[in-house]
């Protein structure tokens, strides 16, 4: 829907658009990385994860994590030991956005060289701007 016909209907763009509530859930920044670790390697430990995911703080890490199973992407398994153990993987409903990552995958691969192109383009110094 575009903005004016969206304003036509009175619609506020951000509620018409389906996608818009999907990007907020699965698009965050460590969403993703979280997700494909527990999808790819399966059950984790805290630590794990942290390992795997570089740059990712534990104080986010945790966040995320709690949000994600929040949001029914992810559960996480409390083990009463001596030390407590706490392991986390990704859940059916997790597994279900595994179809619109491959999608998104395979545009990457077929488009991101025409997007890096295009950047280069429009930020070459030759370009005669309106």
């Amino acid at each position: 829907m575009t903005e004016t016909s969206a304003a036509r209907t009175g619609t506020d763009p951000e509620l018409a658009c389906p996608v818009s509530p999907v990007v907020d859930i699965v698009f965050s920044r460590w969403t993703t990385p979280i997700l494909w670790s527990l999808h790819t390697f399966g059950r984790q430990r805290f630590v794990e994860l942290e390992r795997g995911i570089t740059h990712i703080t534990p104080k986010v890490l945790t966040q995320r994590l709690r949000q994600l199973e929040r949001d029914g992407l992810v559960v996480r398994t409390y083990h009463p030991e001596v030390p407590p153990r706490v392991e986390y993987e990704i859940s059916d409903l997790g597994r279900s956005l595994a179809p619109l990552f491959a999608h998104l995958a395979e545009w990457a691969a077929d488009n991101l060289g025409k997007v890096e192109s295009a950047r280069r383009e429009y930020d070459a110094p030759t370009r005669s701007r309106p």
